[in-house]
């Protein structure tokens, strides 16, 4: 009512003007404080948003698809930023982030948690979520709720699940039927580690290979969008490549395929500790040198924090007026705290 009455008597007025006035409304009936510290999210454009068609598409046109795989909200912001076409949260934040030496040990909670953060920093890629180990195998109808999950609680757009096997095959098409997009994964498939004694590359025999093409087969008849292929020859990513109507995405797998993927971490170079080189594939290109200029900045706020020059005036940005200053340190003395009062004094004759 009060909104309603100033804008009548506003638009009545003869120097009313309505480009002038709606920046000013629109301040005023903002939720975030004029003075805040930090800003306000950032608006979601539905045109820019990657979606199936957009991959469809790209893999038509013959253009590259990229993927990279990202596990929170800092990571998910640089994807979005440089327009990767598909961020991946994947099962692989066990060992990346959690420091596990497999995939195993996480639980779809913690996937939640990943896909959560993920979503809130990545508005442009399509957003696919691992199924984790444990919680697709049993039966299609505990995959079915295992993916309603991952969309529902996680706001993913997709999921992908490991595997050419029958029940695996069973599983994709159970969720696919329930009406949500699936991302097929052959090759070395890190969560059978059991099986396959551990990571190992695979399709290097003719068995292994045919089975491959196989598997990546069987994943498209049963409604798959893509099929990642991991760890395998090139000759082979080429003849799945070229056998499937749908795109490949290879990590490890060499150029032939129709997209990349690669952890986000790995990528950036991020870490030197020995567990995360344990963990990182040979495969792996290092595009930048990150955590080198990680260390070096760490060590640096180390010293200046401990050598006191930080933080200098430069970094000591709010201020209290005068006035407003000469009645806390009167305060403080009536409350017989002289000892503060001396110590805000000479902290503002400091910084001054």
């Amino acid at each position: 009512m009060v909104l309603s009455s100033i804008l009548l008597k506003a638009a009545s007025s003869k120097v009313f003007s309505r480009a002038a006035y709606l920046p000013s409304c629109l301040r005023w009936m903002s939720n975030v404080p004029e003075n805040s510290v930090y800003g306000g999210p950032k608006p979601q454009n539905p045109d820019h948003r990657v979606t199936l068609t957009h991959l469809r598409q790209k893999h038509r046109r013959s253009e590259p698809i990229t993927m990279v795989t990202a596990y929170d909200y800092p990571s998910a912001v640089h994807v979005d930023e440089v327009g990767i076409d598909i961020c991946l949260v994947g099962d692989s934040a066990s060992m990346v982030v959690h420091g596990h030496d497999t995939t195993l040990p996480i639980t779809l909670d913690e996937m939640l948690v990943h896909c959560r953060a993920v979503a809130r920093g990545a508005k442009r890629p399509l957003l696919v979520g691992d199924l984790p180990f444990g919680t697709y195998e049993s039966s299609s109808q505990q995959a079915i709720d295992t993916a309603v999950r991952v969309l529902k609680e996680g706001s993913m757009d997709a999921i992908k699940l490991e595997g050419g096997v029958p029940s695996r095959i069973a599983a994709a098409k159970a969720i696919v039927e329930a009406g949500i997009a699936v991302m097929g994964h052959v090759g070395l498939t890190p969560q059978a580690i059991s099986v396959l004694g551990g990571f190992r590359p695979q399709g290097r025999n003719v068995a292994s290979a045919i089975k491959v093409v196989e598997a990546a087969l069987a994943l498209q008849e049963v409604g798959c969008f893509s099929v990642v292929l991991e760890c395998v020859p090139a000759p082979v990513a080429a003849a799945a490549t070229s056998v499937l109507r749908i795109p490949t995405i290879g990590i490890g797998a060499g150029p032939f395929c129709s997209g990349q993927v690669l952890v986000y971490h790995d990528l950036l170079g991020m870490m030197q500790h020995p567990h995360h080189a344990k963990v990182t594939p040979k495969f792996c290109k290092q595009f930048g040198h990150i955590g080198e200029a990680i260390n070096k900045a760490l060590s640096q706020y180390k010293e200046e924090v401990t050598n006191r020059s930080f933080p200098s005036a430069a970094h000591t940005t709010y201020k209290i007026s005068q006035d407003d200053f000469n009645g806390f340190t009167n305060e403080l003395q009536k409350l017989g705290l002289d000892k503060a009062a001396s110590a805000a004094a000479a902290a503002a004759e400091k910084n001054s």
